[in-house]
């Protein structure tokens, strides 16, 4: 029955980007199909956005059309080798045997599951809980791990806890000075970029580390454009300058720190001269980008894909934790050091089990006490936990040898995961692929069994966006015929599995478990309760339940005001120093490749580029490159270029730009086939984090004739058919159709 046009909005979040920007969908007219067809409105008193929305928020209802999404279970016949219609019942009877019998064949760790960064805290919880309760298998990761896991090492091993920003998002206008490293916050964030201009407007400094002059490099102050790979030794030749300028905060350090002295010799040995050379960053800019934030009475450090997608991301982000440490401003007002999630639930979705090493509420899942504690939650003997499991690339690379059967649920990896040619080979060489998603992708188009499942505003569930701040995502509109929850598709695996309790469907009922499983660990959610989350418009966790209090736990919206996370609850120095990238020029490979994300896009395109607008603002990758580089490669605006490294080749038009180094190019990795970004990018991994090396790599370009559009707008959704099958063609041709997002 549609929904008369006079019912109010329902009140819910964007389903892109880590900000959760508040809004409304009401219904503007009956569809075809007996569905509402929803617009998006603002919502001004939601604090983070204050009504503002980005063009794909503000287009994001065009993604509920059944034209857009999968709407039936599609199987491979044997007979065609293609991905046709099917039932439900069949559906997951193949998945559930699938399991099973890999299981018993070849044991239990030869079944894997991958998640991602965009599923719901409740959908999140529920599949690391079944990995673990009904398949036993170490062999869980998300793609997560792609996004901020350097910070989140980081900031453990610094703080004792792990939150992307320590205080809300609106502190940053009250900041004196801010630097921030690595973001593109006008293309990525755009609603976020007003905190921006609000600092500016209020008096304050805007410093922008970033080897491109991008949108958002164009507001700042003070542009810092080091060479790719170098921000470990930027971030402590500016240390280096703060000690020898004796603009330390010596009270603050000896009484809320452990390990300066082994970090400021660390420091002492990237003196500016050296630093210059290294980077590329004068020294005369070096000298005022610390004078700044030294000389600044609030101030603080923001970090983002670009410092953190390193094989030394970890110590890159704890030099920029040091720096905020011997200046006292970690746990101070307006101050500090935070990290800007990327994706829509890239907090959340790491906190509560679908990570290779962690338990429910952030706990370690080596830690006895942890496992005890999660283990009488779920009514299993905690022996019966299966140990870490391998990160995200490292359980990609071991498909079809270790791991002989994977369920794929919110992902893209043939798009978004590093050297995608030899991830997609590896994922072609399973026994067997089961895939949930809303869209047909590239990854899903090599499936045996893709389940169509439903999306932001079809049901409900909590988010946590970049502050720390847990959400309620409301259902607006019932998904369309034939589309279950994944919170239902695990409950019907479950039960076909022999797990019949456990797995309930209502995700209320999975929050109210996911709240007990998080008591006392460091992402303590159990004080939160769903009407809470919606009567205060979002709870900052920690957030502990109270069952004799008066009053409920206000939340946290900042953090280390008093104490660290740490056992003394000091903040905890560690001393790096620079090495250079995984992967450094050569004669054969003489540039360097970064990567990054387009204003129009999102991820590797699963909803932007099913939406006409922002496909036309967008349609495709390019090469970004010097005019220096384009006079020597005899190449104009348009020219068909190949950037090639060690691992594959992309082919996308030319961008000529001074916004970048003439001895750096870059390409947006938003897109599939020839134009894929990531057939070229490095997997080496950074040792604490094992965030693989996204953001730099060694590279030669050359001019090429295209072979295709290189990417483009995805094709139909609801076939399958046209170029499906894992017999199709060699690795790297599928992926002119149907993207998906690295998280939907």
């Amino acid at each position: 029955m549609s929904v008369p046009h006079t019912s109010p909005p329902t009140d819910t979040h964007c389903p892109y980007c880590a900000l959760q920007c508040g809004m409304a969908l009401r219904p503007a007219a009956d569809g075809a199909d007996g569905r509402p067809v929803l617009e998006v409105a603002e919502r001004p008193g939601f604090p983070v956005n204050e009504g503002a929305l980005c063009g794909k928020g503000r287009t994001a209802a065009e993604l509920l059309a059944p034209g857009a999404r999968l709407t039936r279970p599609l199987v491979r016949r044997a007979a065609s080798g293609e991905l046709e219609p099917a039932g439900w019942d069949e559906a997951l009877d193949l998945v559930a045997g699938a399991l099973a019998r890999t299981r018993r064949t070849h044991g239990p760790d030869a079944v894997g599951v991958f998640g991602g960064g965009g599923l719901t805290n409740e959908k999140a919880y529920a599949l690391g809980k079944f990995a673990r309760v009904v398949l036993g298998t170490s062999q869980i990761d998300y793609n997560g791990r792609f996004c901020m896991s350097s910070a989140a090492a980081a900031g453990t091993r610094a703080f004792g806890v792990d939150r992307g920003l320590p205080f809300p998002l609106a502190d940053v206008a009250r900041t004196d000075c801010a630097v921030l490293v690595g973001s593109n916050l006008a293309e990525t964030m755009p609603p976020a970029l007003r905190r921006l201009s609000e600092l500016r407007e209020n008096g304050g400094t805007l410093i922008v580390v970033d080897p491109r002059r991008t949108r958002t490099a164009e507001q700042a102050d003070l542009h810092l454009a080091p060479r790719p790979g170098t921000d470990l030794a930027l971030a402590l030749g500016l240390l280096h300058l703060v000690v020898a300028e004796d603009a330390l905060d010596s009270g603050y350090i000896e009484a809320r720190t452990t390990g300066w002295p082994e970090a400021r010799s660390a420091a002492m040995a990237h003196w500016p001269e050296l630093v210059e050379r290294v980077t590329g960053v004068p020294v005369p800019e070096l000298r005022r980008a610390a004078a700044l934030f030294a000389g600044a009475r609030h101030a603080m450090v923001l970090t983002a894909r670009g410092t953190e997608q390193h094989a030394k991301g970890t110590d890159t982000v704890g030099a920029w934790i040091n720096l905020c440490l011997a200046t006292g401003r970690p746990g101070r007002p307006y101050s500090g050091f935070g990290t800007l999630t990327g994706q829509g639930n890239g907090q959340g979705g790491r906190e509560h089990g679908q990570k290779a090493d962690q338990l429910p509420g952030g706990r370690r899942l080596d830690d006895p006490a942890a496992r005890a504690h999660v283990a009488r939650v779920w009514g299993v003997d905690p022996a019966s936990l299966p140990g870490p499991g391998r990160s995200a690339y490292e359980l990609l690379d071991e498909l079809g040898r270790g791991v002989r059967t994977l369920l794929l649920a919110g992902s893209n990896p043939v798009v978004s995961a590093p050297r995608a040619a030899h991830v997609e080979q590896r994922l072609r060489s399973l026994d067997f692929l089961a895939v949930c998603d809303v869209v047909l992708s590239e990854s899903a188009r090599l499936a045996d069994v893709v389940l169509p499942v439903a999306q932001w505003a079809e049901e409900t569930g909590t988010t946590t966006n970049l502050e720390g701040r847990v959400l309620l995502r409301r259902k607006a509109v019932d998904p369309p015929p034939g589309v279950r929850t994944d919170l239902q598709v695990l409950a019907g695996l479950a039960e076909r599995l022999g797990g019949r309790r456990g797995f309930p469907t209502d995700p209320e009922e999975v929050f109210e478990e996911l709240r007990r499983a998080s008591a006392g660990g460091p992402a303590d959610y159990s004080g939160i309760g769903y009407r809470r989350i919606a009567e205060e418009d979002g709870v900052f966790w920690p957030c502990p339940e109270r069952p004799a209090a008066d009053t409920p736990h206000p939340g946290t919206p900042r953090l280390f005001r008093e104490r660290f996370a740490t056992p003394d609850g000091r903040a905890r120095f560690v001393p790096v120093t620079h090495r250079p990238a995984a992967e450094e020029p050569d004669a054969r490979h003489p540039l360097l490749l970064t990567t990054g994300r387009v204003l129009s896009q999102y991820q590797s395109g699963a909803q932007t580029r099913r939406v006409g607008a922002l496909n036309a603002a967008a349609p495709g990758p390019f090469v970004e490159l010097h005019p220096r580089l384009a006079r020597e490669l005899g190449v104009r605006d348009g020219d068909a270029l190949a950037v090639v490294s060690r691992r594959g080749r992309a082919v996308a038009p030319a961008r000529v730009t001074r916004a970048i180094r003439p001895d750096t190019v870059f390409m947006p990795f938003h897109w599939g086939g020839e134009g894929r970004a990531n057939s070229v990018t490095n997997p080496a991994l950074d040792p604490d984090s094992r965030m693989p090396e996204f953001k730099v790599c060694a590279v030669r370009v050359e001019r090429a004739e295209r072979d295709s559009a290189g990417g483009g707008a995805p094709g139909t959704a609801e076939t399958g058919t046209a170029g499906a099958g894992r017999s199709e063609g060699p690795a790297g041709t599928v992926g002119t159709n149907g993207a998906t997002a690295q998280a939907r």
